[in-house]
């Protein structure tokens, strides 16, 4: 019987002193294709597909004033939520991205780099940013407050927003998987075991949609300091 429902997203469970849990978060690893084939299987080209695809999309993003290679930083970024948020849903993996630990970690050191080369590189770019075009005069200061507390907010709103997606969804398999042993009557198991799936299907792509905001979300954000 479990104690307590938040004890699913624990991380510090151990196993001979060991607290393994983290581990989890390198095992999408295993997954990445090897590229050791003479000849690429169907896999592979998926995945390939995908990358070239996601590639097109990020550049686009970051317009013709982005660095050449920028793009692989944000496809891995996209490939390491996305393989975190799958893992998650297989039973006794630990979800490392329902924790702020993992995302604030992923999200904060990028957008204080951004942040860094924006002002010490593009300084008037910067400045200009914070008062949008077309404000009038009277409210330019007022801007400048929102606009200043939106850029410090980034960081977290990317971490909050993934944790929380994953924590929500987590929670809702976790109440029906515990009610279902304790129900006799066999329409409302049926019920039960129809919502989890259908709860499985949409966590599956919530999954890769908050890895592919995150991504995104991160790209815009660069972009915007060139």
């Amino acid at each position: 019987m479990m104690t307590n429902l938040f004890s699913v997203f624990d991380p510090s469970t151990t196993i001979l002193n060991l607290s393994l849990n983290w581990l989890s978060t390198f095992l999408g690893i295993l997954l990445i294709p090897t590229s050791y084939w003479l000849l690429p299987n169907r896999f592979q080209v998926i995945w390939s597909n995908i990358l070239l695809t996601l590639h097109k999309e990020f550049k686009t993003l970051l317009g013709p004033s982005g660095h050449n290679g920028s793009t692989l930083m944000f496809i891995s970024l996209f490939s390491l939520i996305m393989f975190n948020n799958f893992l998650g849903l297989f039973p006794y993996i630990f979800t490392s991205t329902s924790h702020l630990t993992l995302t604030l970690t992923l999200a904060f050191p990028l957008w204080l780099s951004f942040m860094l080369y924006g002002w010490i590189n593009h300084t008037q770019h910067m400045f200009a940013h914070l008062v949008p075009q077309g404000t009038p005069p009277v409210l330019m200061p007022f801007m400048v407050c929102i606009e200043t507390i939106s850029n410090v907010i980034r960081p977290g709103t990317l971490a909050v927003r993934l944790t929380a997606n994953m924590i929500a969804g987590h929670l809702l398999l976790t109440l029906l998987g515990n009610t279902g042993p304790m129900t006799t009557n066999y329409i409302i198991l049926s019920i039960i075991l129809t919502t989890q799936i259908a709860l499985l299907v949409l966590e599956s792509a919530v999954a890769i949609i908050q890895s592919y905001v995150f991504a995104v979300l991160s790209t815009l954000y660069s972009s915007e300091v060139n």
